[in-house]
């Protein structure tokens, strides 16, 4: 039997293939893998681009300094956004938009869970938790 392969390769290799996958997808669809993630912060409710820069602070580390603003001003200029007063809100496009796009993505997420039981998924989600509070993160 071959040797296992540590975590941090499988880490490295799902998390690149889900990115690529992921940003495959929805640049199919007009938008970036950022743009998508702030459109759902803005689902919930309007945010400042400080709000916006924090919420996706710790999915966007390989953005190359960019900051919320960078992803935001095509979803204005599509009408998806609207920005007042300092804040930023989905537009009724908007929403429309995001139901199509969330359509897609929980298709491919469906394909990607294949074979992989909800109990599993669990269970593995759970110990990369702890693993990274070990390394010292917390919320």
């Amino acid at each position: 039997m071959a040797d296992q392969r540590p975590i941090g390769y499988w880490l490295k290799l799902v998390d690149r293939m889900l990115e690529d996958e992921f940003a495959s997808t929805l640049d199919e669809h007009g938008v970036t893998r950022r743009q998508w993630q702030l459109m759902n912060v803005l689902s919930r409710e309007p945010a400042t681009l400080e709000q916006l820069d924090a919420a996706i602070a710790p999915l966007s580390p390989d953005d190359g300094g960019q900051t919320a603003a960078d992803h935001l001003a095509e979803l204005v200029d599509s009408e998806w956004l609207v920005a007042d007063g300092g804040s930023y809100a989905l537009t009724e496009r908007g929403r429309g938009a995001l139901d199509r796009l969330s359509a897609v993505v929980a298709a491919q997420r469906t394909a990607m869970m294949a074979g992989i039981s909800e109990g599993d998924y669990t269970v593995t989600v759970d110990v990369l938790e702890r693993m990274a509070r070990n390394l010292g993160w917390n919320e």
